[in-house]
């Protein structure tokens, strides 16, 4: 093996030849199916967590208080999802797939023990974020297991799958955290994660055995990527959570966050263009279908959060249900999501084509999102179901397209970095989706509450009242009916941003070029 060793603006460049990545031996469906199973809960684990919560949060922020933090209970797990997931990605690129994932797992039991003994609102944003550290990892580990064990026209039946756990855990997320805070305590919604992440962990060390790592050389991580990556990353959240509503639009705080936020970016990118070993590749953006299919991601991340987060606020508000109901009331949309998923991801591998999945998904999506946008106080359950139907719909049938679309469009050496950038862009759509969502909705809701109730309105809206759904029938009829109007108001707000998102969705999925999915494994040119 030549080696040369150069130096390019002052930076030594290792010029070594590299062997290419191993393939993986071939294995029998049975096999990939075993292994399956142990990824299937790592996926359970991160999806049921960020579903739990929803039915929960009114009864949390009864307890805690902290109305205007409400939001941060979902962005903090998202952001720091985000904020982690490259990192997770090229680590598992470096080290391996599987002590990555093991690792990932073990911060994620860590944060949701430490988020089941929260006594204040800070503590549990604060654990939310290591849980979503850990998650961060669970998400791009397995994507980039199953990259290592079959081809992008094969992985449609198995990603199908794992799509189709992600609503079984929406479904069984809301059901469970909807009867323990109905019949024990919220705390108790994170301490389940500990005894599926137990069972998870045990089965991904029996099961996952992958080829070694090629000789890459002493391994160097990107830390100064990373502090850059969570720097703009984190000042993007915050100028979205505040925008309008802490601060005002022309504040020095907004115009700070804003400038930190667009030189980090640009910072970020010129470094991760000059170092050797970037967490974010940026060869892989050279592909348009990787590049659209990023913008799909991270528009679908901003509309899919916002109908499992907010819908519980006026179904238990407004309609009157309790925490168990609420979730029980989500089903239409989790089975039509689960449903759409898998069938799509069956179709794919049959026909090897995915851009009329992704425009359908899209179309469903926006379709659906648009539908909510005309909710009022009287409307029934019956009507509520039927536009989380055609949401559910819209949602699995964009998710597997978009994900077999970037996939397709890298090579197995950086499949890592690829899969850990395209769910960075998901959760950051995520978090910055739900951060606008949240904003938009505590200042509809507030400024709804004091037009109506005047002083006690804005005591209402500013959390200086505690106000668990079991106390709303106790209130006044007057206070009853401004507070369902106001939840109403602020929930057509999140529609109205996540149906604007959803459109632009459609837009990248019109641009996306018909790539078929190759059948094997090996590297490909970005």
């Amino acid at each position: 093996m030549s080696t040369d060793t150069t130096r390019q603006g002052g930076t030594p460049v290792d010029t070594r030849v590299r062997p290419t990545t191993a393939l993986p031996p071939a294995r029998s469906s049975r096999e990939i199916w075993i292994i399956m199973s142990g990824l299937l809960l790592c996926i359970l684990l991160a999806m049921l967590d960020n579903t739990v919560v929803g039915p929960a949060l009114p009864t949390i922020v009864g307890d805690l208080g902290g109305l205007d933090h409400l939001s941060w209970v979902l962005t903090s797990y998202t952001l720091a999802m985000a904020v982690t997931s490259l990192m997770w990605g090229k680590l598992g690129d470096l080290f391996g797939r599987k002590p990555a994932l093991l690792v990932s797992i073990g911060l994620f039991l860590t944060g949701s023990a430490l988020t089941g003994l929260s006594q204040s609102m800070l503590e549990l944003i604060g654990f939310r974020a290591l849980q979503g550290v850990g998650a961060g990892g669970l998400m791009v580990g397995v994507i980039a297991v199953i990259a290592e064990l079959v081809s992008p026209r094969e992985r449609g039946r198995y990603t199908g799958a794992v799509s189709a756990v992600m609503p079984i855990a929406m479904i069984g997320g809301p059901l469970v955290g909807g009867w323990i805070t109905d019949h024990a305590s919220w705390h108790w919604i994170f301490y389940i994660n500990l005894p599926i992440g137990l069972l998870a962990m045990a089965v991904v060390v029996a099961t996952l055995h992958l080829p070694a790592r090629p000789e890459r050389g002493r391994p160097v991580i990107d830390w100064t990527g990373a502090g850059l990556l969570a720097v703009w990353a984190s000042s993007a959240v915050l100028f979205a959570t505040w925008a309008g509503t802490r601060y005002g639009w022309g504040s020095w705080q907004l115009i700070g966050l804003g400038a930190v936020t667009v030189l980090g970016l640009l910072t970020f990118v010129w470094h991760e263009g000059r170092t050797d070993e970037p967490i974010l590749p940026l060869e892989i953006f050279r592909s348009r279908n990787f590049t659209l299919s990023g913008a799909l991601t991270f528009l679908g991340g901003m509309a899919m959060l916002g109908a499992a987060a907010y819908l519980p606020q006026f179904q238990q508000l407004v309609q009157g249900e309790s925490a168990t109901s609420s979730g029980v009331l989500l089903l239409p949309m989790m089975l039509g999501l689960m449903v759409a998923s898998f069938s799509v991801g069956q179709l794919m591998t049959r026909t090897g084509r995915s851009r009329a999945f992704a425009l359908v998904g899209a179309s469903g999506l926006t379709l659906g999102m648009a539908l909510f946008t005309q909710l009022h106080v009287d409307t029934g359950t019956l009507a509520t179901g039927a536009m989380m139907a055609v949401l559910g719909l819209g949602l699995g049938s964009l998710m597997q397209p978009s994900q077999l679309i970037a996939q397709n469009s890298v090579g197995l050496r950086v499949m890592g970095a690829a899969m850990g950038a395209n769910k960075f862009l998901q959760t950051m759509g995520m978090s910055i989706g739900t951060a606008i969502m949240g904003s938009l909705y505590t200042a509809r809701l507030r400024d709804s509450l004091e037009a109506s109730l005047g002083a006690e309105g804005q005591h209402l809206a500013s959390g200086g009242a505690q106000l668990p759904p079991s106390v709303v029938p106790q209130l006044p009829t007057q206070v009853q009916d401004a507070l369902q109007l106001a939840v109403t108001h602020g929930i057509q707000g999140v529609f109205w941003v996540g149906a604007a998102a959803a459109a632009l969705g459609l837009v990248a999925a019109l641009l996306v070029r018909e790539v078929p999915m190759r059948t094997s494994v090996d590297s490909v040119t970005p």
